[in-house]
């Protein structure tokens, strides 16, 4: 069968890139095109765009880049109908993917989705979208089946595909000698994955270095970022020539696994720093409207999904004014030792439990091929 996927951002292409290995090993024969990153392409799928052309956050930055997005939104409708695959497979990325959805359906298409818009946090009137749009929804956290279910509409959970990549991981030992860290205790700087996150983020946590002479600080550069784009930011803080700051691309889960504590944006990383048992603050800054117009639609209590899934607050959110270097200062210090810490970690194995066995991306391709067949 012929598989189109699109996935807009580095967390997408994790998960889609494991859905492709797991639906080539249930259909041998598939031929999948897709919208994603390098991890997908070396899963054995034909890449049409790389994320890096289509990671817009924010209100203020989707506008500012709409010509773009709706010139991309034109040319993957024409290449789906060049294509003319026997399923769109839909991961994350609503803004775009849920356009593309109602499209597809008018056109006849069989639609998956796969990572459930987030409708829960705001905007629950695209559930109607959905339910017309969307032939089979499959979520990844164990609360928003009973939120769909509330609108007739039923979902499947087959667990969290985090816990696929985790159970998949060799830990290499080595990452000091490889990046010839030193062996002060290591605090884990993941200012995000997008252009304007680590704008935002990393100067404010960089701020920190200063204050912890006991540890030296690492950043974890993503992916889709050159270097170039931390070494900026590290210069204008004037900590280029620090040997207590220093960067690791491409391996984030080994440097957080060797790491006392982390400063983690808002997002799939707060929760692989859970999965990881490294006690966290979670940051989170934007632009001044764009914070406004999210403050005033949003209809949750928590912006982190640690805190989500645990529905209490188990790690800290510095979100927008407290994201500043004294808040930051005061909570590293209780999660650098003492009770605070403790209590994080112990929480953090009961989040375990709720994210499901090994084995979910194979679960969700077999649910989906049986469905096409």
């Amino acid at each position: 069968m012929n598989y189109y996927i699109i996935a807009g951002e580095a967390s997408g292409d994790l998960h889609a890139a494991n859905l492709i290995k797991a639906l080539r090993v249930e259909d041998p024969n598939a031929d999948i095109r897709a919208w994603g990153g390098d991890l997908m392409e070396a899963a054995g799928a034909t890449l049409v765009r790389h994320y890096r052309e289509l990671a817009f956050m924010g209100f203020v930055e989707v506008v500012k880049n709409l010509r773009t997005i709706l010139r991309n939104i034109k040319f993957c409708k024409a290449d789906i109908d060049a294509y003319q695959p026997d399923v769109l497979i839909l991961v994350d990325y609503p803004g775009f993917n849920l356009r593309i959805a109602n499209w597809a359906k008018e056109r006849g298409y069989k639609v998956f989705y796969y990572i459930a818009p987030q409708i829960w946090a705001w905007h629950s009137s695209r559930i109607h979208q959905i339910k017309k749009s969307v032939d089979r929804l499959y979520t990844i956290l164990p609360f928003e089946g009973d939120f769909y279910h509330q609108f007739n509409y039923e979902t499947e959970y087959h667990g969290h595909p985090l816990v696929d990549v985790f159970a998949q991981q060799e830990p290499k030992d080595d990452i000091r000698e490889r990046h010839q860290l030193s062996e002060l205790p290591i605090v884990a700087l993941l200012p995000g994955s997008r252009k304007q996150e680590v704008e935002r983020l990393l100067s404010v946590m960089l701020a920190l270095v200063p204050r912890f002479a006991d540890y030296q600080f690492v950043i974890a550069a993503a992916p889709a970022l050159p270097i170039e784009a931390y070494q900026h930011i590290i210069a204008d803080a004037g900590l280029a020539n620090n040997d207590r700051c220093q960067i690791v691309q491409n391996e984030t889960y080994d440097l957080l696994r060797v790491s006392q504590a982390a400063l983690v944006t808002s997002g799939t990383a707060t929760l692989e720093t859970a999965i990881l048992g490294i006690p966290q603050i979670v940051c989170y800054k934007t632009s001044p409207l764009t914070y406004f117009l999210a403050k005033n639609l949003v209809e949750i209590k928590y912006i982190s999904l640690v805190n989500l899934i645990a529905d209490q607050e188990v790690v800290p959110e510095m979100i927008q004014g407290k994201c500043e270097v004294n808040e930051l200062e005061a909570f590293l210090n209780k999660l650098l030792s003492g009770h605070q810490r403790e209590t994080m970690i112990t929480a953090y194995e009961k989040l375990h439990t709720q994210l499901g066995e090994t084995g979910v991306a194979k679960r969700i391709a077999k649910s989906m091929i049986e469905r096409l067949n």
